[in-house]
């Protein structure tokens, strides 16, 4: 497999931990540019393209396994210990993958932002996305995701940020401008793969500090999910953005650049 294509920022500093992004599904690591640009002044800051996204769209496989396995492979290679690991929707998923499939052994914490272990809902789970989808709706979703792509831009672009945004929003503008750069067959890949994964098992093994930050606007997962991870998590607190929808990294920036730049202080 090819590297992954990085945006990097700073350089490792005393008392400061290296700290690693990864970004949600049709994104790539430029959505991380207010922690590249906060942080980058006080530490390493790492914002990989995940596989099938970004500058890494030719980077296979297409799956969530493959992804936490290249971004493991990067922290290794660079030598980083004590890694602030950063996960956004699917890069959380990502970073369960990578704790799962490689241990924390590297890792100092970890920041679950607004985002459930399992997004399918069924007869056992209701705290997948709130859009109840389940394991039929997302078969005639993944259906017609390769071909209506460029439909189904503007709606998700809106979906990432708070209902009450303004839909001018230089931010719903950015979000989509750079979603409809990507491409479909490897968003269909990695939707079907990231819609496989369930993670409620591994929660209770985390034995690093996890930072859980919902948004309290969310469109797409409730606040409940936090709190059911939290009270299965070893030691977890749940950082809360109100104002926020999905991307409270984006829509908060300050104060999610606090609550990391707090984590990556030793």
């Amino acid at each position: 497999m090819s590297d992954l294509h990085i945006r990097r920022r700073g350089q490792l500093a005393a008392g400061k931990r290296p700290v690693v992004l990864l970004h949600g599904w049709s994104c790539h690591g430029g959505f991380m540019e207010p922690q590249l640009t906060t942080l980058g002044r006080e530490t390493l800051v790492l914002a990989p393209d995940l596989p099938g996204h970004g500058e890494s769209r030719a980077v296979r496989p297409f799956t969530i396994e493959a992804a936490a396995d290249a971004v493991m492979a990067r922290i290794a290679a660079e030598g980083l210990d004590e890694v602030v690991l950063h996960g956004w929707s699917m890069g959380a998923l990502v970073a369960w993958s990578l704790i799962e499939r490689h241990g924390t052994d590297r890792l100092a914490a970890l920041v679950v932002e607004d985002m459930s272990p399992k997004v399918l809902n069924g007869p056992d789970w209701d705290l997948g996305t709130l859009s109840d989808l389940d394991a039929r709706r997302n078969a005639v979703f993944l259906r017609a995701l390769e071909k209506q792509w460029p439909a189904l831009v503007r709606p998700t672009a809106l979906k990432t940020f708070a209902a009450d945004l303004d839909p001018a929003s230089p931010l719903i503008r950015h979000a989509e401008q750079e979603m409809r750069k990507a491409d479909p067959a490897a968003l269909a890949a990695m939707w079907a793969s990231l819609t496989a994964q369930d993670f409620r098992a591994l929660l209770p093994a985390i034995d690093i500090p996890v930072v859980l930050a919902p948004g309290g606007k969310s469109q797409l997962y409730d606040s409940r999910a936090a709190r059911w991870q939290q009270s299965r998590l070893p030691s977890a607190r749940i950082a809360p953005f109100f104002r926020s929808g999905h991307a409270p990294h984006l829509e908060e920036a300050d104060a999610f650049n606090a609550l990391l730049s707090g984590l990556a202080t030793r």
